[in-house]
C-alpha cells in the first residue's frame, strides 16, 4: 500500500505535534513507524468491516424473532476471499517484521561501541576513550552506534522512544542494540523493565550532538585513560600476564590477536571470540579451556567489577601484538602493585 510522502510528513508531524507520538529521531524510526502504521491500518478496516456487518445484520434481521431454517449453500470464491486476503496480509507483516528485525539486529561494521552498565537505579556508560556518564549518554550525529549492555544486579530494559530502541538488560549476559541519531537533540532514557521501588526513577538522558561538538565533547570529559589502557593496568595488577605474555612457555594461550577468532576448546567445540566469550572466560574460565592447556585458570567471580571486566575485554581486543603484555610482565616484576594499579578490582 503505498502512501504520498507528503501525506505521510503530515501525518508524523501532527502526531509529533499533539504529543502522541515520539519523535522520529533515528534513522531505524520512519521504518518502525511504517509498520505500525500498516498494522493499525489493517486492524481499523477489519474492526469498521466486521463492525458493520455486525450492525446491518442486526438492523436487517431485527424482525425476525423466529427464523426458520432453510439450508444456505457454501460460496467457493467467498470463502476463498475471506482466506486469501487475511493470509496475504499476514505474511506481508511477516516478511516486513522479518526485514526489519534483522535490520535493528545487525549493526553497520563501523559502528561506534559503548558499554552501558544497569544498576538499581541508574545506568552508566562507558566510552571508548574512558569517557564515562551516568544517567547520560552523549553520541554523534551521522555515526551508527551499538550499546553493549549488562546489568549489574536484576533484571533492567533500556528504552529510547525517539529513537525506536528498547532491549531487555540482563545479569550475566552482554546484550547489543544500535541506532543512528539524525537530529541533535535531548532525548529520554527509560527502563521498561519493573527492577525494583525506584523503577520509575531509573530514567536519563541522550544528548545527541553534531560531529564537531561531539568530538569536543570526547576532548573535554576525557579521564586521560582509555577502557583499553585501564584493563593493561588492571591485566598487569592481577598478574594475568604471567601466564598468557604469548612465549612459547606461557601457561595460557596467546591473547593478540584472538579477539574475532575461531577457537577450538579442548571439548571439541569451535566458538567466536567476542566481547561476551572473553568475559565469560574470565568469569569461568573452566568452561572455555583452550585445546592444548590445562584447566589452571582460577576463577575471577566476585573479584572484579562490571566495569573493570569490560577494561579487560577491550585490552584484550586491541592486543595485535604480545609486546604490551610482555612490557606490563616486566613492569609488574620490577615494580610493587600500588592501590591505583586494581581499578575494577572488587574490595572485599
Amino acid at each position: 500500500m503505498h502512501i504520498s510522502p507528503v501525506l505521510w510528513q503530515f501525518l508524523v508531524k501532527w502526531l509529533n505535534a499533539s504529543a502522541l507520538f515520539p519523535r522520529e529521531a533515528s534513522t531505524i524510526a520512519p521504518y518502525t513507524d511504517a509498520l505500525y502504521f500498516f498494522l493499525l491500518l489493517i486492524t481499523i478496516v477489519g474492526l469498521t468491516l466486521v463492525g458493520a456487518l455486525v450492525f446491518g445484520f442486526a438492523i436487517r434481521y431485527r424482525k425476525e424473532r423466529s427464523p426458520i431454517a432453510t439450508q444456505v449453500e457454501g460460496s467457493t470464491l467467498l470463502e476463498a476471499t475471506w482466506t486469501i486476503i487475511p493470509l496475504a496480509l499476514f505474511l506481508i507483516c511477516f516478511v516486513w517484521g522479518a526485514l526489519l528485525y534483522f535490520r535493528i539486529f545487525n549493526p553497520p561494521a563501523n559502528a561506534m561501541n559503548i558499554y552501558v552498565v544497569g544498576k538499581q537505579w541508574m545506568w552508566k556508560a562507558e566510552h571508548q576513550g574512558g569517557q564515562h556518564e551516568i544517567n547520560s549518554l552523549h553520541v554523534p550525529t551521522g555515526q551508527p552506534i551499538q550499546l553493549t549492555m549488562i546489568s549489574q544486579d536484576v533484571f533492567h530494559s533500556f528504552s529510547i522512544p525517539d529513537f525506536r530502541v528498547k532491549r531487555e538488560v540482563i545479569p550475566g549476559r552482554y546484550s547489543t542494540v544500535w541506532f543512528e541519531a539524525t537530529t541533535p537533540g535531548t532525548y529520554h532514557i527509560f527502563c521498561t523493565q519493573y527492577c525494583g521501588t525506584k523503577h520509575s526513577g531509573m530514567i536519563g538522558e541522550v544528548t545527541v550532538l553534531t560531529p564537531d561538538d561531539y568530538k569536543k565533547w570526547t576532548e573535554e570529559s576525557t579521564s586521560g585513560m582509555s577502557l583499553a589502557q585501564n584493563g593493561e593496568r588492571l591485566f598487569a595488577s592481577m598478574g594475568c600476564n604471567s601466564c598468557h605474555s604469548g612465549s612459547a612457555t606461557s601457561r595460557g594461550p596467546n591473547l593478540a590477536n584472538v579477539y574475532g577468532s575461531k577457537l577450538k576448546l579442548a571439548n571439541g567445540s569451535e566458538v567466536l571470540v567476542n566481547e561476551a566469550f572473553l568475559r565469560d572466560t574470565i568469569l569461568n574460565p573452566s568452561q572455555h579451556v583452550p585445546v592444548g592447556y590445562a584447566p589452571i585458570m582460577p576463577t575471577y567471580q566476585g573479584q572484579i567489577s562490571e566495569e573493570g571486566l569490560i577494561d579487560l575485554v577491550e585490552f584484550i581486543k586491541s592486543l595485535k601484538t604480545n609486546y604490551r603484555v610482555q612490557q606490563t610482565l616486566t613492569t609488574s616484576e620490577s615494580n610493587q602493585v600500588t592501590p591505583q594499579d586494581t581499578t575494577g578490582v572488587v574490595k572485599p
